[in-house]
């Protein structure tokens, strides 16, 4: 698992690829499942590539890549519209249906971490409930939520209850719609909680027609814990952006973001280098043999460091190098075949029938 850190490799250069789930903008760097080591020694799940970069592509076209939020989001503002009242309190009703004031709207998302702690790799998670503590709170960490609907009201002591979705969709199989399970959020680190709690249902009711929001429609079904007081204006808030084929990506965070949100299925695809932890699934685990005398010396390496035996780490230091040499050498004659790209080269940018790049004049 230090090989990625240490070198990277030309034979470990591949392609990541994926289909868009329609209005879905967000994708989290897929996860191995989690490895069982000789002896029972349980790998967590780690990211399956070391990062992603240029070219990228969606349904076979060109589209720029970007690894810093702030030009990203200057071009692609994520717009939150202002809250508007949807439904008024009358101090004893506590489910309200109501459709949100701006819709398509871009669902909430779960980062990485969320997901490993959900105890899977799948990504996003489609389920009819929550995991849950002993205390009835969400088990996923609090951070690892990014809400994209809200909704509030203002209590009689004049303390907010806020609901809001999830990231986590809705398993059904009576439409094919997008739902999202709504939650009350709460202090971290696992503060967050669902809605309808039950003795018999501990991780809360959900369905099309309860405590979730269609993310095509706009139609919102929620049960609050307690009544919201008379007159008090429930107020919905979402964010929106036209959904059409996306044309720009964002890598930060682990997260992959399409702009605009995908209208339909695209196939996404982006150069990427692979981590090499699938090594340890088989007997045969390395798949390069030049490779294998590097991973011995470096798996030596290693238990002279734990050992403390520094006179025979200091010894056996440059064999390993003289390795770790000898396998980036092939990279570097990959790396080294094609010409340094500038603006003046022949593979320059193509925009809008301008060719950046080309030596036109």
């Amino acid at each position: 698992m230090d090989v990625d850190a240490r070198i990277q490799l030309f034979d470990l250069k591949t392609k990541y690829q994926f289909e868009t789930i329609p209005g879905v903008n967000q994708y989290n760097m897929p996860l191995y499942t989690a490895q069982i080591e000789p002896g029972g020694q349980t790998i967590a799940p780690l990211p399956v590539y070391q990062g992603f970069m240029a070219p990228c592509f969606v349904n076979g076209i060109q589209v720029p890549f970007n690894t810093r939020n702030d030009p990203y989001y200057a071009l692609w503002p994520t717009y939150l519209q202002s809250l508007q009242s949807v439904a008024i309190g009358d101090g004893v009703t506590t489910s309200f249906t109501f459709n949100l004031p701006f819709f398509p709207a871009i669902p909430s998302h779960l980062d990485m971490t969320g997901i490993i702690a959900s105890g899977n790799n799948i990504d996003p998670i489609f389920a009819n409930t929550f995991p849950v503590n002993a205390s009835g709170s969400i088990s996923l960490p609090t951070t690892s939520f990014f809400p994209g609907v809200i909704i509030t009201y203002t209590n009689a002591n004049g303390s907010n209850t806020v609901i809001t979705d999830s990231g986590l969709f809705l398993q059904n199989s009576t439409t094919s719609q997008l739902y999202g399970l709504l939650m009350e959020p709460g202090l971290p680190p696992f503060g967050n909680f669902p809605l309808s709690v039950t003795a018999s249902l501990p991780g809360g009711t959900y369905s099309v027609t309860q405590n979730t929001v269609n993310y095509s429609s706009g139609l919102v079904n929620v049960d609050f814990s307690t009544p919201p007081p008379a007159n008090a204006q429930i107020q919905a808030q979402c964010y929106f952006f036209q959904q059409g084929i996306p044309t720009s990506i964002l890598y930060y965070n682990n997260i992959l973001t399409l702009a605009p949100p995908p209208f339909t299925q695209y196939r996404v695809e982006l150069d990427a280098y692979l981590t090499p932890a699938a090594f340890l699934n088989t007997g045969a685990a390395i798949p390069f043999g030049y490779m294998a005398e590097y991973i011995a010396r470096g798996a030596a390496r290693k238990i002279l460091a734990d050992t403390g035996d520094q006179e025979q780490f200091m010894f056996y230091e440059p064999l390993f190098k003289e390795q770790e040499t000898l396998v980036w050498k092939r990279s570097q004659r990959q790396f080294t075949a094609n010409r340094t790209e500038t603006i003046f080269s022949s593979s320059g940018w193509y925009n809008g029938g301008a060719n950046f790049g080309q030596g036109a004049t």
